[in-house]
This record gives C-alpha cells, structure tokens and sequence, in this order.
C-alpha cells in the first residue's frame, strides 16, 4: 500500500472513531444507519445489518437491494447461529460480502452488496465497521441493562419506603431478597427531606449508591409527588442529647454519619437547595420521622444556612392528661374495627400528607383514595375532608397509636370525655401558646381565616379582602417562624387548627 493509500486508509478510520466516540457520548441507542451510510459513501456498496438468521433488516442504506435477501436466507442462517466467521457469494449480478458480529447467538450479519468484489483496503474497512457495531451494540446492551437495574433498584428503594411509612419494618425486611440494606437493622433512623432542583435527584442519587443499589447504612429514594424532594432515611443509633430540639439552630442532626453530612454539604455548596431533618424515630415511627423533617424542611427555606432541623416541640397529644384522653380517643375511632384495615391504613396516611401524595406513594389512583377516605369518615360519622374533622381524627390516632385493637371501656363505665374538656388545661394552653406565640397578628389572621375556609387560599383571600397569593405568602412566612409545614406536604395543620381553638377557648 503507498503512501497515499495509507493516508487515505488512516483518514477513514479516523472518520469511523470520530462518529464512534460521537454516538458513544450520546448515551442513547446507537445510530446505527450513520454508520452504515458512511460505509456507503467511503466504497459505494450499499449496506444492512440484519438482525437473525430470520433476515429480518435492523437497518439498511436508501436503495439496498433487499430482494436479495431470500436468495442468502440459508447463508444468514449458518453466519446468525456461528458455524460461519464470514462469506461471500455472487447473487445474480451482485457480489455479497457477509460477515457475523459478537459472540452471542442469534447473531446480527453485515451485509454488503456492490458491483464488484471489494478491494482488499474496502474489505477490511468492511470488517472494521462491523467491530465498531459490535461495540456500539455492547454498549448499547449494557446502557439499557444499566438503566433497567437503577429502575429496579429505585422500586425497591421506593417499596421499602412504602412499608415503613406504613409502620411494617419487618414487610421492608422481607420484601429485600439477598442483601438487605443496614438501614432496617437499625435501631432509629432520621430522615433528611432534601429540597432541590428535579432533574438533579437522579445525579444525587448515585453519586452515593453502593453496589447493592442502596446508599451504604442509608436509603435515598425520590419522592412520587414532590418531584423536587428527595426522602433520605439516615441510620441513627446514637442517643439524643440534651440540645435536641432547638429549633433552627439545631444541630443534633449532624451527628449522622454518612448520607447526613454529604446533604449539608450539599446544601452549603448550591443556593437552591434546602434540607430538613426529623428527630430520631424508631423505624416503625418512619411516618412520624417524615411529617416531622416536612415540617423542618417549612423552616429551612428562611433559615440562613438552608437547614433546620425538627424543633422538637412536644405533640398535642403528650401534653394531654393521658387516661381521660385514651378514653375519648378510643371511643372516638372504635368504629374503625368495621372498616377493612387497607381504609384505615390508608385514612392514616391521609391525615399526613395531601391525598395525591398516598396516591403516587400507594400506587392508587385520587378517586381510590377517595373512596377510602369515604368509608372511614362514614364509619366515624365525620367527613374527613374538613380541616377541622381532620386534625380531630389526627390527634385521636396520634393517641392510640397503631389503631383502635384491644380497646376497653372507660373506667368505671363513664363517657369518655369531650374534647373541648381535655383541652382545657393549662398545659394545653401553655402548648398552644408555645405554637403561636412567635406569630405576628396579620399572620395570626390569615392563618385563622385560611383554616375558617377549610384550607382554600382563594376563599381566605376573599374573606380578608386581600389576594390569594398575598394569603400564601402569609402561610409560607408563617411555617417559616412556626416551623410547621402548611402548603407543601400540610401536616403543620393539625397542630395550627388545636393551637388556635385552645387559645381562642382560653382567651374567651
């Protein structure tokens, strides 16, 4: 071969390179036509790639001659099962070159139809093309089986989210086959709800997963509903200290190895980022670690380093006096024993998260929820889409714990209790001041009159004569000095509906 021919041999395998490199940083299916259209233009025969032994075309150049293929249908077969490297053979005027490519049966055949045999410089052109396909292919096989284990993996993640939102660690235990992720042989766990922009939650994701397709002890798993949420379970053994609870300054959470310290860096790192982190939860309480980092997650938005963590306040419910308000909860959810337990554990979730939010985390449609929601408001003889029956239910299951099993009758056969008398303690008042008393008074009003409207912002605005959106920029800076999230998940309502009737009680 001269000099020129070794040029013009060397620029064309350049050529191939380049287009190789060029659809291998595509990280998308191969262009497989290119290729073969390039094969074309460098020796004027045309092209296909054809799939089996089947004769099946994959791709083809404009004009190849596919009434030949029936005639090599016998030839195709022996080069797709492997008892042949490579042929040619003459069909009617044409000269055919076939080649097989990679190992696996069925194998795909290049074929090369043209005028003449080609020259030996063409030939091994030939057979380089048909390495970068292989190659391509490989990497196209191994892309989509890439794509396939993260979409499994994430399901899996997703599933085990699923049971410990329902308070079933053992199901999470057994849904895992083989490893089972160290998070679910922890004792507690936080969870760090981290706010950031969609399209980097898959990025975050995996810049931290281990070959298992878990997070090391931890879980990340996106969020169904809140596409710019990403829910962190972080594995925490250590024992509270003392300082837990001090609102945004809080700093108990950085003692989570891990996941935790790489999302704080995070956060510093990107200005568009936010971070709340819940207390510690045993891992059947995942539902209580939640709603607590949402609330936290309210506050971090405003905070100046973009993260706060659980302010710790005591619940309602632990300010009660504890037997006489068993007594009225208990009387209060007893018709939940006639309602099948997916209603009641979907209701559960309801009273914690808006219903499109169970929806996408159960994999049920609105109107499911919906009529799940109905049947346990019949039951209880509340509809359980007012704000006000909401909190109510809420707080009698927060009192009852895991449901109305095992209830027994108020002592001594007395009624249990009304409400309205368990809140009228002084601890409660104490508790309802402590929620409200940083609230400045045109706050305290829209969040009443937004409550008064069953939670309708436009109906609120209306009420108060001002705009809708001057009614939700009130209710973001209230969950901001609260630190009870309204809008986004909407769990801080319950603690602002019996914090403003305990204090208009007192105050009357």
């Amino acid at each position: 071969m001269g000099g020129a021919e070794e040029r013009t041999a060397a620029g064309q395998l350049d050529g191939l390179l380049r287009e190789v490199r060029r659809q291998a940083a595509r990280g998308a299916d191969p262009d497989l036509g290119r290729i073969l259209d390039w094969l074309y233009r460098q020796t004027g025969s045309h092209v296909a790639l054809v799939a089996d032994g089947t004769g099946r075309v994959e791709s083809a150049t404009e004009g190849f001659p596919l009434e030949t293929l029936p005639a090599l249908a016998p030839l195709l077969a022996r080069l797709s099962t492997g008892q042949l490297a490579a042929a040619a053979t003459d069909v009617g005027a044409l000269r055919v070159r076939c080649e097989g490519l990679g190992t696996h049966e069925p194998r795909p055949v290049l074929v090369v139809a043209g005028s003449a045999e080609p020259a030996p410089e063409e030939a091994a052109l030939i057979s380089h093309v048909g390495t970068a396909l292989t190659l391509l292919r490989h990497a196209e096989g191994s892309e989509r089986t890439w794509r396939d284990y993260q979409r499994k993996a994430g399901q899996l993640r997703f599933a085990i989210l699923q049971a410990l939102l329902a308070g079933e660690p053992l199901l999470a235990r057994r849904m895992t086959t083989g490893v089972v992720p160290p998070l679910l042989d922890a004792g507690r766990l936080r969870i760090h709800l981290l706010h950031c922009p969609p399209s980097e939650r898959d990025r975050i994701s995996r810049a931290q997963q281990d070959p298992s397709g878990y997070h090391g002890p931890d879980l990340m798993v996106h969020c169904p509903v809140f596409k710019e949420h990403l829910i962190c379970l972080v594995a925490d053994d250590e024992e509270e200290g003392e300082g837990e609870g001090e609102g945004e300054g809080d700093r108990s959470g950085e003692r989570g190895r891990g996941q935790g310290e790489f999302l704080r860096r995070l956060v510093r790192a990107n200005p568009r980022y936010a971070l709340g982190v819940s207390g510690a939860h045993p891992l059947n309480a995942t539902a209580d670690a939640y709603t607590q980092a949402a609330h936290a997650l309210a506050a971090a938005r405003t905070a100046p380093d973009r993260v706060a963590s659980y302010h710790g306040r005591t619940p309602l419910d632990g300010v009660l006096a504890r037997r006489p308000a068993l007594d009225w909860a208990r009387s209060l959810v007893r018709p939940l024993d006639s309602v099948p337990k997916t209603s009641v554990d979907v209701t559960r979730l309801a009273l914690n998260m808006p219903r499109s939010a169970v929806a996408g985390l159960l994999g049920l449609s609105r109107n499911t929820v919906a009529a799940h929601l109905r049947r346990a408001g019949d039951a209880l003889g509340r509809d359980l889409t007012d704000v006000r029956c909401r909190a109510t239910v809420h707080l009698a299951l927060a009192l009852t714990g895991s449901g109305s099993d095992g209830l027994v009758e108020a002592e001594g056969g007395q009624p249990p209790p009304a409400l309205d008398d368990l809140l009228a303690t002084e601890r409660a008042a104490v508790w309802a001041g402590t929620v409200l008393r940083p609230l400045p008074a045109r706050h305290r009003r829209t969040l009443q009159a937004w409550i008064d409207a069953n939670a309708d912002a436009q109906r609120a605005a209306h009420a108060l004569g001002i705009s809708r959106n001057t009614v939700r920029a009130h209710l973001r800076a209230t969950e901001a000095v609260l630190g009870l999230d309204l809008l986004t998940v909407g769990t801080g309502i319950h603690d602002a509906v019996h914090a403003l009737h305990i204090s208009d009680t007192h105050a009357g």
